[in-house]
């Protein structure tokens, strides 16, 4: 039963390979849904904690052999669909805004606060977006997270055949850069409400 499961989605996922789907341009026609709304879009369904060790669990369970992750297909099916999401959304920020509001305070930042990212990344959280788009595209991330969900999900004999350890490492500190740019936002907007 479970072998059908899973051929049914191997089947699934080389189908929608074929399918050229473009998101860019739907993004670009709405003007509604800017980066900043995906994020907060992002974070109202997802916690940051939550999601930084469901990714982490899907990663250890794409590199295992004869493992598969113990989580409900629905729930990673919408994790993934999110992540994507929300990759877009700093790849977004990153076209648009030209300055962020940069933490410019000269005390030094303790490293439990400051997770994967460096220094200069947490006073300057759209450094980690320029830096991933950089390094990787839209296409590359969106393959990485197909290849951890589809590889976290059952037993195969194959492990991935690319590098997935930099993409990941890429999105979690794009998780915590698009969680630390709500919250300073946030902090903005009760500051200039407070002031004015």
């Amino acid at each position: 039963m479970l072998y059908l499961f899973f051929s049914y989605i191997y089947k699934k996922i080389q189908m929608m390979k074929k399918i050229k789907t473009d998101f860019a341009p739907r993004f670009r026609a709405d003007k509604k849904c800017s980066g900043l709304q995906l994020m907060e879009n992002f974070f109202q369904f997802n916690e940051l904690d939550v999601s930084k060790e469901r990714l982490s669990n899907m990663m250890n369970y794409a590199v295992k052999r004869n493992s598969w992750i113990n989580e409900d297909p629905a729930v990673i099916f919408q994790f993934h669909q999110s992540i994507r999401l929300l990759i877009r959304a700093g790849y977004l920020i990153m076209l648009k805004e030209s300055k962020w509001v940069v933490d410019t305070r000269p005390e030094k930042v303790s490293p439990w606060v400051l997770g994967l990212l460096s220094e200069k990344e947490y006073r300057n959280p759209l450094l980690v977006f320029k830096k991933a788009f950089r390094e990787y595209t839209l296409k590359e991330f969106d393959y990485f997270m197909s290849g951890i969900v589809y590889f976290s999900m059952g037993v195969y004999e194959n492990l991935p055949e690319r590098n997935i350890v930099m993409p990941y490492i890429h999105t979690v500190k794009m998780l915590d850069a698009a969680h630390l740019i709500l919250q300073r936002r946030r902090e903005k907007e009760m500051a200039d409400t407070h002031s004015g």
